[in-house]
């Protein structure tokens, strides 16, 4: 009986798997084509459909605060190059969410009627559904590592504050060599790696410029303007 290739699935800290792809801003050569860059690779499960739509107008309304952050946008879906396109100009056209409306995507949008860029990337899931993806989130960094993986059901759509918030935590972790606490967002404190030796346990409890609540658990002070000064472009 002939068994079905098992394709891995992307894992965090590995090489974000290459491919080239059609997209509605031309075509693309992923990851190469953003080195240098944070990416937000996400998939939806099909155009026009309403919680689809209601993503892509907020995505695209933020990727002004995406690109302030050195993070560049890429969306995927099953369907061909020219439902995008029909559905993207809809969306500018007649739909209104939340205050929003004329809303242009001009992020690009990946077709993947073979689904092998959904296959790659784990966004198949067949027990949710065998044609379309689920709603996943791929953040990648400019070296082309994935650092971050969300999958969320075709049902629940997703929090946008919170991808910002994981993006901007993820860039602070990498640039002051902390790690950020829970609801963590610029401004707030952070947390210092505990200590790997009995001299340094003793050492953070009595560093003046730490607060520790016990010799693993240490937080400092970070202010906002000194993260956004080095996270945000200008």
């Amino acid at each position: 009986m002939e068994q079905k290739e098992i394709t891995p699935m992307p894992r965090i800290g590995e090489k974000a798997p290459s491919f080239k792809a059609v997209t509605t801003q031309g075509d693309i050569n992923f990851p190469k084509d953003y080195e240098g860059k944070w990416v937000i690779l996400f998939s939806h499960p099909a155009d026009f459909t309403p919680v689809c739509t209601s993503e892509f107008m907020t995505f695209a309304k933020m990727e002004k605060q995406f690109e302030e952050a050195n993070c560049k946008l890429v969306g995927l879906s099953v369907d061909g190059l020219y439902s995008h396109i029909a559905w993207l100009r809809t969306i500018k056209e007649k739909i209104e969410y939340k205050g929003m409306k004329n809303i242009e995507v001009k992020f690009p949008l990946i077709e993947d009627i073979t689904m092998d860029v959904a296959t790659k990337y784990g966004m198949m899931m067949p027990g949710e559904s065998n044609t379309k993806a689920v709603r996943a989130v791929f953040f990648i960094d400019p070296k082309g590592i994935i650092r971050a993986i969300i999958y969320y059901p075709l049902s629940l759509g997703r929090n946008f504050d919170e991808l910002y918030r994981a993006l901007i935590a993820m860039q602070t972790a990498d640039e002051f060599g902390i790690a950020t606490p829970a609801d963590w967002t610029p401004g707030d404190d952070v947390i210092i790696s505990p200590a790997g030796t009995c001299g340094g346990a003793k050492e953070r409890m009595e560093d003046s410029e730490l607060d520790c609540k016990d010799w693993f658990f240490c937080t400092k002070k970070l202010d906002k303007d000194t993260v956004l000064k080095k996270i945000l472009k200008k």
